[in-house]
């Protein structure tokens, strides 16, 4: 885990070619659910996954500019063409004082003519701040100022509720500060390339902001060295989703015992903390392992390791050479991306991260139609309807148990579309002419709010995704279930498209939210938000038994040769996924009851068949090897491919609907099946 102050950290962007003026291009097609995506020369018994999206995978390779393509990124890619338009009429300078200021960021971010004049100059400030540290106690205080601005070193740091008081919003220090994607890429035989190219990485753009070879090299083994013992000291993916051992609670003597040599005084006062008489530490023994490294490495080594992080963060916001040095590394080696994406399109995804809110309310105002948020609500109490009968009659669970199940239930909250409130930004300074400048300022303000509300209640209100994002969220401090509006829309939502298509795509992702309320993470915070054990022993132990299916499952689908996916590191989204089919599919069920003129066969398939082929067809992905590789390691959601069929296998509604027995590839036994909600 490595934290943020900003809760959606901003998307670095790298430099390509010069922006050329404004000309944009038709946005692609609406990637609506079609029968056209299926090869029907496939037996759903025999392999369902290509069965229902066998053509889409063979006329959809993976574009240049992209490391993976699937059904999400085909409507992101399409809400990026609708956010182009918007942001190029705000960069003409019309338009209400938030419309320009939006405009005069995307202005900057587009053009690199001023990039290529400035060279290094942006990052040179942070530079000198690094070689004046003199002692330790300078470089708490660099740390403090540097998280301020996103920029990861040493340790991870951040507010946000507490997760035992969930009202109230508390500081939290844990893991962090390393330069590849996690610590397996550091101590596993299987990235031992990776860290040869990553030491490779280092020294190039150490000789790009002017070291010679000989120091650069070397300061890249120091890089390498301090960040691999870093790793060492790290938590792996599977133990940081254990909420409970991730929560210590520390009164500042405490911490200071835990670690003597650490000037936490300095780094809480840098971010103006300084009366802050709690913290909350994530991972205990790393804070310890990084005082004793600070005290046994010289503190060269660290200037070093800080310069690095400095420049790397910096690196894709700077002129072409540094940026371009970045992506090879970052886009190519590690995601097997060999393209970078054009340049407005990194632009917007800037603008997106800095003025985040901004650009939503723009893009709510021309693109999300109330009827869309009408309909969501209505399936939304749907499935709610469903999970809250599945809950007071689901037979191994004990009645203590179920009646705080449903008190935690009818707490539910909901968020669909946009917030009710759109975040001010005019505490942040946009110049057409200081992109770099742009991006510090956004940083800034963003983490001052977020630090100004430590130790005062939580904003119920507030908003952890944008309204333009693709994609949903379940909130277990808060109880809630959040929908932005870009998600609203075919694939995943379609006014025009029969229920059983809705059902299996969004339906299934309303029901994933929800389930996550009671998965094996979801289900430690009680009603009010908390963590807290609110279950009988004997009902969690029968909890983990059922769960264990999914792990056995999940963990023996073989995604590359030699590594299957991470049954554990998975299992939360793949209960959610279960749960999500299971009662998406119920509420079809009850959706055709009351309107029986509605069961009709279409395109040849009954309301049955369509719903799980247009949940496959939502999971369609196709993949570039090394982004597949790293998100076998980091990514707590299982492979599209298996999400596709995984659940299904689970619901003998599955077989039913397709005919599908004993001996067919697809069957699973039914003493293998798991069933929770």
């Amino acid at each position: 885990m490595q934290m943020s102050f900003g809760r959606r950290a901003l998307l670095l962007l790298a430099c390509g070619a010069w922006w050329t003026g404004f000309a944009a291009d038709a946005p692609p097609k609406v990637p609506n659910f079609t029968v056209e995506h299926m090869d029907r020369t496939v037996a759903p018994g025999d392999d369902f996954y290509r069965f229902a999206t066998g053509n889409w995978l063979k006329n959809n390779p993976v574009p240049a500019d992209k490391s993976r393509w699937s059904g999400f990124e085909e409507l992101q890619e399409r809400n990026w063409f609708l956010l182009r338009d918007l942001l190029e009429k705000a960069a003409g300078g019309a338009g209400s004082r938030r419309e320009r200021q939006v405009g005069d960021f995307y202005a900057s971010a587009v053009s690199t003519q001023r990039l290529e004049r400035l060279g290094f100059a942006p990052v040179q400030p942070d530079l000198r701040r690094v070689a004046a540290v003199k002692d330790i106690a300078g470089l708490w205080r660099l740390t403090g100022q540097l998280h301020l601005v996103n920029v990861n070193v040493l340790f991870g740091g951040g507010p946000g509720p507490d997760a035992k008081n969930s009202r109230t919003n508390a500081f939290e220090l844990g893991q962090g500060g390393l330069g590849l994607p996690d610590r397996d890429y550091y101590l596993t035989e299987g990235f031992a390339k990776i860290r040869t190219a990553y030491r490779a990485h280092i020294a190039r753009q150490l000789e790009l902001l002017g070291d010679a070879p000989e120091l650069a090299a070397a300061q890249a083994d120091t890089v390498l060295a301090l960040e691999t013992e870093l790793a060492r000291a790290s938590k792996s993916r599977v133990e940081l989703r254990d909420p409970n051992a991730n929560y210590n609670k520390l009164t500042r003597a405490e911490l200071q015992t835990l670690t003597p040599h650490l000037p936490w005084t300095v780094y809480l006062g840098e971010l103006g903390l300084g009366s802050l008489k709690q913290v909350i530490v994530g991972q205990t023994n790393f804070l310890a392992r990084l005082d004793a490294l600070i005290s046994e490495r010289p503190l060269a080594e660290w200037r070093t390791y800080v310069r690095w992080h400095v420049l790397r963060t910096a690196a894709p916001l700077l002129h072409a050479a540094p940026a371009d040095e970045s992506f090879a590394f970052y886009g190519t080696t590690l995601r097997g991306q060999p393209a970078q994406e054009p340049r407005w399109q990194r632009a917007a995804k800037m603008a997106d991260g800095a003025l985040g809110e901004a650009v939503g309310q723009m893009y709510v105002e021309k693109n999300y139609p109330a009827a869309a948020r009408a309909r969501m609500s209505e399936l939304v109490d749907n499935l709610q309807a469903v999970f809250r009968d599945r809950l007071q009659k689901v037979p191994w669970m004990s009645e203590a148990t179920r009646a705080k199940a449903l008190t935690k239930f009818v707490r539910f909250t909901r968020k669909i579309g946009h917030p009710e409130k759109f975040r001010d930004y005019s505490k942040v300074k946009i110049r057409r002419d200081d992109f770099f400048g742009n991006l510090r300022r956004a940083a800034l303000v963003e983490s001052r709010r977020q630090l100004a509300e430590v130790g005062h209640a939580v904003d119920p209100l507030e908003w952890h995704m944008t309204p333009q994002t693709v994609n949903a969220y379940f909130n277990p401090l808060q109880n809630e279930i959040v929908f932005p509006a870009a998600i609203l829309q075919p694939p995943f939502f379609d006014l025009t498209a029969d229920d059983a298509v809705n059902y299996g795509a969004i339906g299934v992702v309303i029901g994933h939210e929800i389930t996550h309320g009671y998965d094996d993470q979801g289900r430690q915070f009680d009603a009010e938000g908390n963590l807290k054990d609110w279950w009988s022993e004997a009902d969690a132990q029968e909890f983990s038994a059922r769960a264990q299916k999914l792990v056995d499952q999940y963990g023996g689908y073989e995604a590359l040769p030699g590594r299957k996916v991470n049954g554990q590191l998975t299992l939360g989204e793949n209960l959610a996924d279960l749960g999500g089919t299971s009662i998406a599919y119920e509420a079809l069920q009850r959706a055709l009851k009351k309107s029986p003129e509605k069961r009709r066969t279409i395109d040849g398939f009954t309301p049955e068949q369509r719903f799980f082929i247009s949940l496959s067809q939502l999971w369609r992905t196709n993949w570039r090897e090394a982004e597949l590789q790293r998100r076998l390691t980091v990514d707590p959601h299982s492979p599209g491919q298996y999400r596709a069929v995984g659940p299904h296998v689970n619901l003998p509604e599955f077989y039913e609907a397709f005919g599908i027995k004993s001996g067919d590839a697809m069957y699973r036994p039914p003493e293998l099946r798991a069933q929770i909600w």
